[in-house]
Formats: structure tokens, sequence, C-alpha cells
């Protein structure tokens, strides 16, 4: 009995899914299983997500560009670095540090971005001064 509940309620969740994503293309379409959630949206840009004990894998396309990319972060208690590399060459490095209910956010990328910026739960994120 649990299960054709679960099963019903799944199926309708699923089909909200497809009919809310059908009418706003901003809204993925999203698939999970185990440890990986595999999403595309009505533009045709896709991610996954897979995590594996600290270490969160991701990889995506970028209907646009036609870029690919892949991201891997690691944490270690409160730290957490990443690093990634897109097809078209571009690589990233960066942190982010929780501090209370506050992330302070860095990165840089080899096409000559960077940035810093801090987010907290009361006043959003902002520039930081770095």
């Amino acid at each position: 009995m649990r299960s054709s509940v679960r099963f019903m309620t799944a199926g309708s969740l699923l089909l909200w899914t497809v009919y809310a994503s059908a009418q706003n293309p901003l809204l993925a379409n999203c698939t999970r299983s185990g440890n990986l959630l595999a999403c595309v949206d009505g533009y045709g840009n896709a991610y996954s997500v897979q995590t594996s004990g600290d270490t969160l894998y991701t990889r995506g396309f970028e209907a646009v560009s036609h870029r690919y990319w892949a991201q891997t972060n690691s944490r270690y208690g409160q730290l957490t670095f990443f690093t990634g590399l897109a097809s078209d060459g571009e690589s990233w490095v960066g942190y982010n540090r929780r501090v209370g209910w506050t992330t302070i956010n860095r990165f840089s990328s080899s096409g000559g971005s960077k940035g810093a910026f801090i987010c907290s739960r009361l006043n959003g994120c902002q520039d930081s001064p770095r």
C-alpha cells in the first residue's frame, strides 16, 4: 500500500513538473537517482550534480555557447574549495567559507574574471572588499 501511494504521489509530481516546465521554459526538468541529479531547462541547458562523501561533482552544457564544463567542490569543515574547466579552455578556482549564517566567496578564472562577495540570510549577497 505504501509503495503505491508513493508511486501515485511521485507520478502526480512528475506530471505537474512536466506541465510547469511546458508553461515556463525557465523551470528545469530534473531527474534524481540515488546520489545523482540531472536537469535540463527549456533552452537546452543541462547540468548534473553527483555527490561522493564531502565531494560534489557538477557537469553542464550551455546551449547558447555550445560549451561543456565540469566543476569539483571539496568540503573541509566550514571551507569548500572548487575548481572548474570548460571545453573552450577556461579554468577557474575559488573557495567559500561559512561563518555562522554568512558565506564568504572568492573566485578567479583564466579568462581574467575574479570576484569576492559575501552572502547572508539577512542581507542577501553583496560585493566584498578584496
